[in-house]
């Protein structure tokens, strides 16, 4: 039975009146109800829509303005212009903020340079509330259309990923027109006027308010757009707006603090903080000159949702003409405040898996491909310990050089723990492929280096204990193998920063070549159980069993880093290598 149907027989008995008032209570309440879950619904679209095209253009865009942007840090007018333009496009001040942290943080950058591009990502977020401050929602429809078209007709990655951000506009387009919708009937709501009465008097609790929305929802944008939407149909008054748009720009600076890859390092924090204090001492400049600016503002511009937009341009226009000027006083401060912290060096400890750059999975990867060279220097060491253990007789060479796995285990472990955490949804094609080429890196490292613990290691301790004597050519021999596993080390390595498809062919090749000095190890051994020779015949068989674990390092080598060249470049056959004419390699 319909509520309607209801109340009517409800009226009918002789305490219908009463009846049918509550009724009517009821249904308002549930009107009231359905009108905020529509409310909700909308500003979750806005949020999806936001994401959309900013992990569009991420993936579309986001290694070339990464490269843009270290470019344009050797100098404070160049870095706020590509902080203003970068941010633009990505529509995340965070992203920014992690591409410069990150450069700031390693020491590629001075901080002066990254506080400027903080300054000019601030501004660059304006644009886009700037842009949908003007009534454009009839283009909608077209901008989901065009993205639907190129997402699904498009061949290239790029053209999806473009396609991606059209559909995120239209989409925030439609919701910002029906969250207008949906508050215009409660314009005239004199319960809601008493409220907004009380809360506009109230501009600290209003920037409080925003800024605690603005950091659950990690985004400003999306804030600034729906207080601009309130303010246009007069749900909220202007001083109310002013307020909750500083509160906005407050919260996304708090995001990178509190959330951020810094952890304890004070060097890494320094441009986070940076950027927080200076929004938070011009909020507070602001709400001291609030009632002032906002009366002068609504006399420039009378459209509350216009008056919105220019406001949240104009205080951040007006912070980077203040403290541009001071970059280089308030870098110092920050430097005093936050001073380089002098640790006990922990090898076994990452360096670069900045946690904070998991929301931009360009950098991310950049900062694991990083880490994981570490995980070759550490096999280098570990490699050089051998043959010092190969020269000497003191147990404690190879005790010291067996704790080195250790360090190779967790640095690989920590690797493919941040590797899991980043969104494959916000991964390019590009970036999943760079993804399998740091896991088979770092993998084939690990075994290796199990390789030289379990194997090779054991092998010379095996020696010391029994006294055992390789020949002076056998050790000769042994060395020399190590030197030139050093050496294809190296390749593998500048092979994994640098593909170069020649380089790889010849690392591959020297398969071929530990292979001919295996069989020749194994001709002199049994020759010399052939001879009779049972001391020499017992070395060489130490010596064999050494070539075969130093070949097998070796390929490991090779499928770290040669392998993922030559199967991108489609000379990876099944078993063999393409050679040249009709010469294979054994792969």
């Amino acid at each position: 039975m319909s509520l309607a149907w209801a109340t009517r027989i409800l009226g009918a008995w002789p305490w219908g009146f009463g009846l049918q008032s509550v009724t009517e209570v009821l249904a308002g309440e549930m009107g009231t109800t359905l009108t905020l879950l529509d409310l909700a619904g909308m500003v979750a679209l806005l949020l999806w829509g936001v994401r959309m095209v900013q992990t569009g253009v991420q993936r579309a865009f986001g290694a070339r303005l990464r490269q843009i942007l270290g470019v344009a840090l050797h100098d404070r007018f160049r870095a706020f212009l590509a902080g203003l333009g970068i941010t633009a496009v990505l529509q995340s001040s965070t992203a920014t903020g992690l591409m410069v942290t990150g450069f700031a943080a390693t020491g590629l950058v001075e901080l002066v340079p990254a506080l400027a591009v903080m300054l000019g990502a601030n501004v660059g977020t304006t644009l886009i509330v700037q842009l949908l401050s003007f009534d454009i929602v009839e283009v909608a429809p077209t901008l989901i259309l065009l993205g639907v078209l190129l997402f699904r007709q498009g061949q290239e990655t790029r053209t999806r990923d473009l396609g991606r951000v059209a559909i995120g506009l239209g989409l925030m387009l439609i919701a910002l027109n029906q969250i207008l919708v949906l508050v215009t009937p409660y314009e005239d709501e004199p319960s809601l006027h008493l409220l907004l009465g009380a809360v506009s008097t109230q501009p600290v609790l209003d920037v409080l308010l925003a800024a605690g929305l603005t950091w659950a929802a990690h985004s400003s944008i999306t804030v600034v757009l729906l207080t601009m939407s309130c303010a246009a149909q007069h749900v909220i008054p202007p001083e109310a707006g002013f307020a909750l748009v500083l509160g906005a720009n407050l919260g996304t600076a708090i995001n990178p603090v509190l959330e951020g890859g810094a952890g304890d390092d004070p060097v890494a924090r320094r441009v986070p903080l940076g950027n927080l204090l200076n929004r938070a001492i011009g909020t507070i400049a602001a709400l001291l000159f609030l009632p002032m600016i906002g009366s002068t503002l609504i006399v420039v511009e009378p459209d509350p949702g216009r008056a919105v937009a220019d406001f949240h341009t104009l205080f951040n226009l007006v912070l980077a003409v203040v403290f541009f000027p001071l970059l280089g006083p308030y870098a110092m401060m920050l430097r005093r405040l936050l001073p380089a912290r002098i640790t006990p060096h922990d090898p076994g400890r990452p360096l670069y898996l900045d946690e904070g750059a998991c929301e931009a999975p360009s950098i991310a990867l950049g900062g694991a491909a990083r880490e994981a060279l570490r995980l070759a220097d550490v096999l280098e060491a570990m490699l050089l310990g051998l043959k010092e253990s190969l020269q000497s007789t003191d147990r404690k060479r190879i005790a010291e050089t067996k704790r080195l796995d250790d360090l190779l285990d967790r640095l690989n472990r920590a690797l493919k723990s941040y590797l899991s955490r980043l969104d494959p949804e916000a991964m390019t094609l590009g970036d999943h492929q760079r993804l399998t080429e740091i896991l088979a890196f770092a993998t084939n490292i690990e075994h290796a280096g199990d390789v030289v613990d379990r194997g090779l290691l054991d092998l010379a301790a095996k020696k010391l204990k029994r006294g055992l004597r390789f020949t002076p050519e056998n050790e000769t021999d042994l060395l020399g193998v190590v030197d030139r596993l050093v050496a294809n080390l190296h390749r593998a390595a500048a092979l994994f920063v640098n593909t170069d498809e020649r380089a790889a062919r010849q690392l591959v090749a020297e398969k071929e070549a530990f292979r001919d000095l295996e069989t020749q190890a194994t001709d002199i051994h049994f020759r010399f159980l052939r001879e009779g020779r049972a001391e020499a015949a017992e070395g060489s068989s130490l010596h064999l069993d050494m070539l075969r674990d130093l070949k097998q390092v070796n390929s490991h080598l090779v499928a770290a880093a040669a392998y993922p060249v030559l199967e991108g470049a489609g000379e990876l056959l099944p078993n063999r290598v393409r050679q040249a004419g009709n010469q294979q390699i054994d792969g």
